[in-house]
């Protein structure tokens, strides 16, 4: 007991070094490791940024000679293939370690139990699952892309108490007070991409760069099905933007580097599992939906939004357009379940934290 209390003491040490390459390291993992002996920490390390150190090799440098005869806490196997950076691995046998600790095996082909494999031959002690969850729910991304092939995504959105996103007229400024706005400027910085629809532009003109917290303004998306909106200079179309349109649209030159067309659906919408396939192949882990009731409920209802960051105002809006809009269910078993993960005041409003059962579910057993 004491050892498993001790493992998950510093396990956790490791997972809140991972956090610091948040927004950074895409499409690389989030992974922290502490390297203690004696029962005290002699080594630091995380992964902080793209093509930048590896945690092990961080922690290693950190701790030099005193590593030999350490343990070593790692928040995901470490790997066992050369990449922007050597393997780290091997890098953990010639320290001289004597025992890893990892939260979860790296479901990358290119490691997949090659790395405990490469430690366990060496001699080395190895432990694996301790605070499984936690360590799922930090790369829930990088596992979302190494194993489904998609980003996970995460839906953000203000409502008011009735479930309006704007007034009938469409105005929507503002939902929710200042303290929910800054909370979403944070979300923004953990995600790669911040996915919106052209009716948003349109009516909202947004930047949707990070401005009320510091960190990495994600990559703009912009979803629509004409592309007329690329004619006009929105401030979210720059160099960074990743644009999907309807097969048979024209175009414009300027952007066609930047523009990808996928197949419409029925109704007349994109087809968003194309778009998941597309974000997956550019390698975004990490997509968050900003968009208007109608593209809003359609990620909702074809299943694709993970993740529910809901922002919930306390005023009602009337004939207001409800975050469902596009949903027709004919009976309570269509209905769309949300698990309900946390819920608290974010000033006047509350931040509602949420998830897709079935994305949950998932992650659970990958961390198995």
């Amino acid at each position: 007991m004491k050892q498993l209390w001790t493992d998950e003491y510093y396990m956790r040490m490791a997972l809140d070094l991972a956090l610091r390459g948040m927004g950074k390291t895409t499409p690389n993992p989030l992974v922290g490791c502490v390297l203690v002996k004696d029962e005290t920490v002699v080594g630091r390390g995380w992964h902080d940024h793209l093509g930048g150190l590896h945690a092990e090799a961080a922690a290693l440098l950190d701790a030099g000679e005193k590593a030999r005869g350490a343990t070593a806490y790692v928040t995901l196997e470490p790997c066992s293939h050369q990449g922007r950076q050597p393997p780290c691995a091997p890098a953990l046998v010639r320290a001289g370690v004597s025992r890893c600790v990892c939260a979860i095996g790296d479901p990358n082909p290119k490691v997949a139990g090659r790395g405990l494999r490469i430690l366990q031959e060496a001699g080395i002690e190895t432990v694996c699952g301790v605070l499984a969850d936690d360590a799922a729910w930090l790369n829930r991304g990088f596992l979302s892309l190494q194993t489904r092939g998609r980003p996970w995504v995460t839906l953000k959105a203000a409502i008011s108490a009735d479930g309006s996103m704007s007034l009938e007229n469409g105005a929507s400024r503002w939902v929710t007070g200042e303290a929910a706005r800054k909370a979403g400027h944070l979300l923004r910085s953990e995600n790669d991409a911040i996915l919106t629809g052209s009716g948003t532009l349109e009516a909202d003109d947004p930047a949707l760069t990070v401005r009320e917290t510091e960190g990495t303004s994600p990559r703009p998306v912009i979803l629509s099905r004409d592309l007329r909106c690329l004619n006009r200079p929105y401030k979210a179309l720059n160099e960074r933007s990743i644009i999907f349109g309807g097969e048979g649209s024209a175009v414009p030159e300027r952007w066609s580097g930047q523009t990808t067309l996928v197949p419409l659906t029925a109704d007349g919408g994109l087809d968003l599992g194309a778009v998941m396939k597309k974000l997956g192949e550019m390698g975004l882990a990490r997509v968050m939906i900003e968009a208007g009731p109608r593209l809003t409920s359609a990620f909702i209802q074809a299943g694709f939004a993970d993740e529910f960051q809901l922002f919930a105002a306390p005023k009602f809006m009337g004939e207001g357009r409800k975050i469902t809009t596009s949903m027709r269910l004919a009976s309570m078993g269509e209905t769309v379940p949300m698990t309900v993960r946390r819920v608290r005041p974010v000033g006047d409003d509350l931040w509602i934290k949420g998830g897709n059962p079935c994305s949950l579910d998932w992650l659970k057993r990958l961390a198995r």
